[in-house]
């Protein structure tokens, strides 16, 4: 049974920085492309960043770049998502997904992803 797990949210400052984890099992994380998303109150699910299955490849939105760095320890069969400098509009349910695809691609879209944990909350507030 595959499952995805998220911690690490919670409520930051502006400039504060978070490390977001996501846990998975049924399956071999090193064989999948990951992803993490993050969706606002009345906005649209979007994607953060993915990395690759073999070379190490990442893919970042352009609002996180610069800020935000995604691993991934395969031995762990975790993957995180490292935030920096957090904004206001950081605040978001982070999801984290495994995709079907077989390469990095130049956007990230939902759909292009099968199997979702539950998703963290990350607010930043002052």
């Amino acid at each position: 049974q595959v499952q995805l797990v998220e911690s690490g949210g919670g409520l930051v400052q502006p400039g504060g920085s978070l490390r977001l984890s996501c846990a998975t099992s049924g399956f071999t994380v090193g064989d999948y492309i990951i992803g993490w998303f993050r969706q606002a109150p009345g906005k649209e699910r979007e994607g953060v960043s993915c990395i690759s299955s073999n070379d190490g490849s990442t893919y970042y939105a352009d609002s996180v770049k610069g800020r935000f760095t995604i691993s991934r320890d395969n031995a762990k069969n975790t993957v995180y998502l490292q935030m920096d400098s957090l904004k206001p509009e950081d605040t978001a349910v982070y999801y984290c997904a495994t995709s079907f695809l077989l390469y990095i691609p130049s956007t990230m879209s939902p759909d292009e992803y099968d199997s979702w944990g539950q998703g963290t909350q990350v607010t930043v507030s002052s």
